[in-house]
């Protein structure tokens, strides 16, 4: 077993999960008040590595399980999973099924990671793309920490701004972000030219096991978000995505590179740079700056400066626990930063701001 939390510390977690997610998810809420006083259900997260010891790994594994069509009374309480979701309390259903997998629970924690590949974010970085593309011209685009590869999809989304308008294709995927600020929604899509993306883990979207996993992460009070994924990762089937495994730090240079042979590369990041070490999160912003110096680079970030500490971004002090939109740029080897908004961390709405770093 890995570096092994207390049960005590791993009830606290749960407790404040339960505090936090009460409001968006009411389902996930009250099955972490039940785990923070199951003991038997707290063991089984302590198979996950010290630092994945978290209450979202375990529901995930939970959802996984359920998606494989096992456990039909806890599913009965998933709004994801049924059109009529059970009204009575599902705590005694979660203690059964955990007990019953206690095994396969452990199992996928133990080698398992969170991943969030949220297409929300994208009604985020398509104002960022537009003022690239008024500024450079056309762009390729590098996503870093890429997962499925879903965001690389930007241009085949159709978005709705509120206030602000609609734009892009006709497609099965649209995303509605609420508007604050007046941030300068684009008449027209960017023109993305080339995309590409890295991941440590990448998702395989031809790969049912994986694609139930990505599935897994998303939290089943929210339907909206989960149908809105299947429908993503059926487009990516379709439509074809370039993704590769690879190191964030390592290979941005080779991906830069060939971005660059296609038009202005620009890289972005959505809530992944968290999972790097303070000292690969510097590593990273120094070879971006060694690049940048190099030939023009733009870098679109959306990430929470609470728990990225070393990026170019502006924030207060102590850092927001928030996420915070912000565009660096390298030109003619000078870098310049500014902050554009701060913006839901799953796309449902963007505040504004535009300044200066």
């Amino acid at each position: 077993m890995h570096g092994v939390a207390d049960l005590a510390e791993l009830s606290r977690r749960f407790s404040e999960f339960a505090g936090h997610a009460t409001p968006r998810a009411p389902l996930y809420a009250r099955l972490a008040a039940e785990a923070a006083d199951t003991p038997a259900v707290l063991e089984v997260l302590q198979h996950a590595p010290e630092q994945h010891q978290l209450p979202v790994l375990l529901f995930a594994a939970v959802h996984h399980l359920l998606l494989a069509g096992r456990g039909e009374a806890l599913a009965r309480h998933y709004p994801n999973l049924t059109s009529s979701p059970a009204n009575g309390d599902p705590g005694a259903p979660f203690r059964r099924f955990v007990a019953d997998h206690a095994e396969d629970l452990a199992a996928i924690v133990a080698s398992r990671s969170t991943q969030t590949n949220e297409v929300g974010r994208c009604a985020q970085f398509l104002p960022a793309l537009a003022m690239l593309d008024a500024e450079v011209g056309e762009l390729a685009h590098v996503d870093v920490g890429t997962s499925a590869g879903l965001n690389l999809l930007l241009p085949r989304y159709r978005y709705v701004y509120e206030p602000g308008g609609t734009l892009g294709p006709d497609s099965p995927i649209t995303i509605t972000c609420a508007t604050t600020g007046g941030p300068p929604i684009p008449r027209s899509m960017p023109r993305v030219v080339h995309s590409l993306g890295v991941d440590a883990s990448p998702i395989d979207v031809a790969d049912e096991d994986e694609v139930r996993w990505l599935e897994a992460c998303v939290w089943p009070d929210q339907a909206d978000r989960f149908a809105r994924l299947v429908a993503a990762i059926d487009l990516a089937r379709r439509a074809g995505v370039n993704v590769r495994r690879g190191d964030a730090v390592e290979s941005l240079e080779e991906l830069v590179t060939e971005a660059r042979n296609y038009a202005h590369p620009v890289v972005t990041n959505s809530w992944v740079l968290n999972y790097l070490s303070h000292e690969q999160r510097l590593a990273y912003v120094a070879e971006l700056d060694r690049l940048g110096a190099e030939h023009d680079l733009s870098w679109v970030i959306a990430e929470s400066p609470a728990v990225t500490e070393g990026l170019p971004v502006l924030t207060t002090d102590p850092p927001e626990d928030i996420t915070v939109l912000s565009l660096v740029r390298w030109r003619n080897g000078a870098r310049t930063a500014k902050r554009l908004a701060t913006v839901h961390p799953h796309g449902y709405w963007m505040r504004w701001e535009h300044r200066d770093v």
